[in-house]
Order: C-alpha cells, then sequence, then structure tokens
C-alpha cells in the first residue's frame, strides 16, 4: 500500500511539472483593432496598407486618416502621412478615426489630444481625435495630453514634417536593408518595380512570393523592394 501511494504521488507530481503554462498575452498597440472593425476606405489590391509609407492600417487604424487626391481615395496611418500628402498634391474631403467610436469623422471639425500617454504613429508625439471635446477632454484627464484643433494640429505637424521624416526615412533605410537579406534568403525572385511600399506589399501577398510572412518582416521586404526601383 506504502509503494502505491508513493507511486500516485510520483505520478502526480510529475504531470502538475510537465503541464503547459498559460502564455503571456503579447502586448498590442493602443491603435491597433482587429481587421473586421477597421473601416477601409480606400480600393485597390493594397486598400490594407497607408498609401504613404505601406503599414498595415488597422494594426495604426485609432489613428488613420483619408482624403481624396485627384478623385481617389486615400487612406493613411496617421497625421504625418497625410501631411506628406498635403505638401505634395491639393487633398480634400479630410476625414479621421474617432478613437472611441473607431468610425471616420470630419477631420476639421473633430477635437485633438496631442502629448498624451499613448504611443503616437510616425511620431514621438501620439495625436488622437474624438467627435466631441467633452470626449476628448475625459482621455486627457486619463492620458494626459492638450485640447487642440485640427488646424492647430496640422500646423504643429507641418512645422516638424521635415525632421520626422528624415528621421523616418533613416529607420526605413535600416529596415529595407534587413530586408534585403530575408529576401533574398525567404522569396521567389521577382523582377518588377513598384510605386509605393503599399504596392509592394499587396505583391508579395497575393502571389505568395515569401511564405507566410507579416508584420515587420513584410515590411521589412517590401521597403527593400519599392527602395530597390531607384538604385536600378
Amino acid at each position: 500500500m506504502k509503494k502505491m501511494i508513493l507511486l500516485l504521488l510520483a505520478l502526480a507530481y510529475t504531470a502538475f511539472a510537465q503541464e503547459p503554462t498559460t502564455p503571456k498575452k503579447m502586448p498590442t498597440r493602443f491603435q491597433t483593432v482587429p481587421f473586421s472593425q477597421a473601416q477601409i476606405v480606400q480600393k485597390g489590391k493594397d486598400k490594407l496598407y497607408c498609401t504613404r509609407c505601406g503599414m498595415t492600417l488597422p494594426m495604426f487604424y485609432k489613428t488613420n486618416y483619408a482624403g481624396d487626391v485627384n478623385g481617389t481615395t486615400e487612406q493613411y496611418c496617421s497625421i504625418h502621412c497625410l501631411a506628406e500628402s498635403m505638401s505634395e498634391h491639393n487633398v480634400t474631403n479630410i476625414k479621421v478615426v474617432d478613437t472611441n467610436t473607431l468610425k471616420f469623422i470630419d477631420a476639421k471639425s473633430a477635437w485633438y489630444v496631442v502629448g498624451s500617454k499613448k504611443a503616437g504613429t510616425m511620431s514621438k508625439v501620439s495625436k488622437y481625435a474624438f467627435s466631441t471635446k467633452k470626449d476628448a477632454e475625459a482621455f486627457a484627464k486619463k492620458f494626459s495630453g492638450e485640447i487642440k484643433s485640427f488646424d492647430e494640429v496640422i500646423k504643429l505637424v507641418q512645422a516638424n514634417l521635415a525632421k520626422e521624416s528624415g528621421m523616418i526615412h533613416k529607420k526605413q533605410a535600416m529596415m529595407a536593408k534587413k530586408g534585403k537579406m530575408m529576401f533574398t534568403k525567404m522569396c521567389k525572385p521577382v523582377d518588377k518595380s513598384f510605386s509605393s511600399v503599399a504596392e509592394a506589399k499587396a505583391y508579395i501577398k497575393t502571389n505568395d512570393i515569401c511564405g507566410n510572412i507579416k508584420g515587420k518582416k513584410l515590411q521589412a521586404i517590401a521597403l527593400y523592394l519599392n527602395d530597390r526601383n531607384s538604385t536600378k
């Protein structure tokens, strides 16, 4: 009987020791929403990606903007990318995602919280939009930040656009170098030029040239393929 009890205790301990622990959940960006909750208003095979930088729109959805350029609706991951587009085109009918409702609203009548504790997109200084001043004040009370209008925010972004763009381009150049190495190891040869990072990402996914890649790897390889055009 004693041997039987010891055997049962040993088996119980072994089962407990080998039982898998519950994995910790990976941190999620505040800006991120499930793909099913993201409203994508632009068209085309590359519609899931920012027209300027190529970043995946649902991953930064709470800072998304949209605007019409030459009769075509473009969607951006951030006000930084919107400002870049505005520096080159006449962008009209500008809309922004309401942080609370996740719906697009008129950007010029929205209220913004600038410099909250929540992370920014394409900028160290965060900028989140709300349909009412009351909602913006509640967010600022919880996460800090200053309440501003669209005109105030876009002027702030435009004033720092050259500096921030320079920093971003340096980071993108470093990612593109890593993307080249990954492309050589993981992907099928591609003899094609791309007009944007978004187009390159869509081509990679649609044609399955690099397997089931996503996230930073997909962004890095797309940056390389897009930058490769200028070196040919």
